[in-house]
């Protein structure tokens, strides 16, 4: 049974035939006391619980019944009812409990969803099965490796795929975020639609709207013809938003009201657009952190992080790292058409040893590397030691600047500005000489705030 708790006769009336309609067993109750006293007699699946009654207007009325509930039946998830002008108040009430919050007018398809995916995930959490009955379960590609910690992982992803339950992944750098939301998509109701993917670290503020909702001719100097956002692209299927924690305050806002509205307008228009996507966000920054810095809005965090997934990294697992190397191993033989392409097993001991603060990406890179220098196709430590790339420390080794060193941002920056430095700020030099695009140099000139000749 689901339990509504709103004033609005006509709310209730609606929820109630909505609910009944997609098969649940619903009913309504108009103010606290109603419902305090339905609590104690029988045990809900699930709260609707609106946040403004008849007779408070400021929405504490809601909260403090919330956090009654909260002591009453602290496993009962709820979802709270707002207005959008009241979103602070939503996050207030995530911050006390509440497991996802619905503004007015709610989209009936979108709180089903909501409801069905709380559901779900308040059954019971069954044990983490072994990799081989994960994979007879689920669609899993190329994620490698054994660890409890990873399973764990591929057990929830798989668990909560189906449903459409927004979903951040978290964790470190070449962990392989991408390969999660990817499996994520493949095992959800949506695997046969698109599966759009987002570098958000690389669209600057500007051009943002741009990029993720399109625009219409002449909406800016340069748009000579119409542009398909990411947004529309992703209809019916996924979108993948990666470094989201790379977002500036204002395209924050922007996202924000898509994910909420479910609409967006091409930059120039005034005609809407419906946003059916599933969203999946990543992140190698502390988002937590960044919203008690102010960097991060909250209510966003709140918005895309229903389900957080931290993905652990490489030191964590090392156990699964002859796995790692074995297929990478087994893609070089197949690409360079080696197939006695092996490595043996004291140089794979030595490797579970190895700072990899790059983690799996670091990992590919070295085995790739120490591959292709050795002219035999079995692969020994001795090769290992003799054609390590310059930057990687043996097990040991002392701290110096290189990978582990500095973050992938820092060296990005470093690298560009060395660059930009040896070619005198000729942006079609450097971007030549980094071999990018002089569009995607301005994005990261952009970015990082460095200095250049528009005219270069």
């Amino acid at each position: 049974m689901l339990l509504i708790i709103d004033d609005d006769i006509a709310v209730q009336t609606s929820l109630v035939l909505l609910l009944r309609k997609e098969g649940f067993a619903a009913k309504a109750v108009g103010s606290p006391a109603e419902a305090l006293a339905a609590l104690r007699t029988e045990t809900p699946g699930l709260i609707l619980l609106d946040m403004n009654f008849s007779i408070e207007t400021s929405g504490e009325e809601g909260l403090h019944l919330l956090q009654q509930i909260r002591q009453l039946l602290p496993d009962v998830p709820v979802i709270l009812i707002t207005g959008w002008g009241s979103i602070d108040l939503a996050v207030r009430g995530m911050k006390a409990g509440a497991r996802d919050f619905i503004t007015k007018p709610w989209q009936n398809e979108y709180l089903v969803q909501s409801v069905r995916t709380l559901l779900n995930l308040s059954q019971q959490k069954p044990q983490s099965p072994g990799r081989r009955k994960l994979d007879q379960l689920y669609r899993l590609g190329h994620i490698v490796g054994e660890d409890p910690k990873l399973l764990d992982v591929l057990e929830t992803i798989g668990r909560v795929a189906p449903t459409e339950a927004p979903v951040l992944i978290t964790g470190e750098s070449g962990t392989g975020k991408e390969l999660i939301a990817e499996a994520v998509h493949q095992n959800s109701k949506r695997q046969r639609m698109a599966f759009v993917k987002v570098n958000l670290g690389g669209i600057s503020a500007a051009l943002f709207e741009s990029e993720l909702f399109g625009h219409v001719r002449g909406a800016f100097t340069d748009a000579k013809s119409d542009r398909t956002g990411r947004f529309e692209l992703a209809n019916k299927g996924s979108i993948f938003l990666d470094e989201i924690g790379d977002l500036d305050p204002s395209s924050q806002v922007k996202l924000l009201r898509v994910l909420q509205d479910r609409t967006f307008e091409p930059l120039g228009s005034s005609r809407s657009k419906t946003a059916d996507v599933r969203i999946i966000c990543a992140t190698n920054r502390n988002l937590e952190e960044m919203v008690a810095k102010g960097t991060f809005r909250e209510d966003l965090y709140y918005r895309i992080n229903l389900i957080t997934v931290r993905l652990p990294a490489l030191r964590e697992r090392p156990g699964d790292i002859p796995l790692l190397v074995e297929h990478f191993v087994a893609n070089l033989r197949t690409i360079y058409n080696r197939p006695g392409l092996k490595v043996d097993a004291a140089a794979l001991k030595w490797l579970k040893n190895l700072p990899l603060p790059g983690n799996i990406r670091q990992l590919k890179n070295i085995v790739e590397r120490v591959a292709l220098l050795t002219p035999s196709d079995a692969v020994g430590l001795a090769d290992f030691q003799k054609y390590m790339p310059p930057s990687q420390p043996a097990p040991g080794a002392g701290s110096f600047p290189g990978v582990g060193s500095l973050t992938l941002e820092e060296m990005e920056y470093q690298m560009i500005t060395r660059a930009m430095a040896l070619h005198h700020n000729r942006v079609s030099e450097v971007a030549r000489a980094l071999g990018i695009t002089r569009f995607a140099l301005y994005r990261r000139l952009e970015k990082y705030d460095i200095p250049y000749d528009s005219n270069g």
